[in-house]
C-alpha cells in the first residue's frame, strides 16, 4: 500500500516515522535540513558521487539539484531501454535528458509559470501581476491580462514542444515525463507524446533506495 503523507515539521515528521514499522528509508533534502535521530537506518541522497543506478555524468554533480536527478532516476525506472527527457513543472521549469545507457547528460534550467507572471509585474511600471487562467488560452490576446496570458503559458509550450522536438532528432525514441506542480495545467496544452507522472521524485527516490539496499545484501 501506498501512502503520502506531508508534514509541517520535522518533530511531527518524527513522531509519526517513530511510529510506523519502516525497515529502511531515504531522505533527500534541498534546504540542508538536519534530519532528527530515527529508529530506522536512512540512506542519505546525494547528487554527488555515490551509489545510484544511473550514471551521472554532469560536470558538475555536487551542484546538481537532488530532486531534478532523483526525477532522472524515476524516469529511467519507468522507461529503463529509452533516452528519457524529465520536464519539472515548479517554481522553476528544468529539464533533464538521460540516454539509452541509463546516463545522466544535464538540461536547462527556466523560470517557472508563476515566477514569469510575477517577473512582468515586479521588472515593468505598468504591467499587472497575472492571473491564474481558468480555461484554454488562445495565442492571440485581445487585452493586457490576456496577452500576459498568452505570453507565458504558450511562450512555455513552445518551449517544452521545441525541446521535445530537437532531443528526438537525436534520440528517436525519445520518452518525456512531466511532473511538478505544474503538470497537470500543461498536460493537455503540451502537443506530442507525453507521459504526466507527478509523483516521478518519489518514485526516483524510492527506486534509488530498492537498489542501494540490494546493492548492499
Amino acid at each position: 500500500m501506498k501512502e503520502k503523507h506531508i508534514f509541517q515539521s520535522m518533530d511531527k515528521f518524527k513522531t509519526w516515522a517513530d511510529g510506523q514499522l519502516i525497515a529502511i528509508g531515504i531522505v533527500a533534502s534541498v534546504k540542508q535540513e538536519v534530519l532528527p535521530p530515527l529508529l530506522f537506518p536512512v540512506v542519505t541522497f546525494a547528487s554527488g558521487p555515490s551509489k545510484l543506478p544511473i550514471n551521472n555524468l554532469y560536470k558538475t554533480p555536487e551542484t546538481l539539484g537532488k530532486d531534478r536527478l532523483a526525477g532522472a532516476i524515476g524516469a529511467t525506472a519507468l522507461f529503463p531501454d529509452s533516452a528519457c527527457l524529465v520536464v519539472d513543472m515548479g517554481t522553476c521549469i528544468t529539464f533533464d535528458l538521460l540516454n539509452e545507457a541509463k546516463e545522466y547528460l544535464g538540461g536547462a534550467i527556466s523560470p517557472g509559470l508563476h515566477m514569469r507572471f510575477k517577473a512582468m509585474h515586479h521588472f515593468t511600471a505598468k504591467l499587472p501581476l497575472a492571473e491564474m487562467p481558468q480555461g484554454p488560452v488562445e495565442l492571440l490576446g485581445r487585452d493586457t491580462m490576456s496577452c500576459l496570458q498568452s505570453g507565458v503559458v504558450n511562450g512555455i509550450r513552445f518551449e517544452v514542444e521545441m525541446a521535445m522536438a530537437t532531443y528526438r532528432s537525436k534520440y528517436p525514441n525519445l520518452k518525456v515525463l512531466l511532473c511538478g506542480g505544474d503538470a497537470h495545467f500543461f498536460e493537455s496544452i503540451i502537443k506530442g507524446d507525453i507521459f504526466a507522472f507527478p509523483e516521478l521524485v518519489l518514485h526516483g527516490l524510492n527506486h534509488t533506495l530498492l537498489y542501494y539496499n540490494n546493492a548492499f545484501l
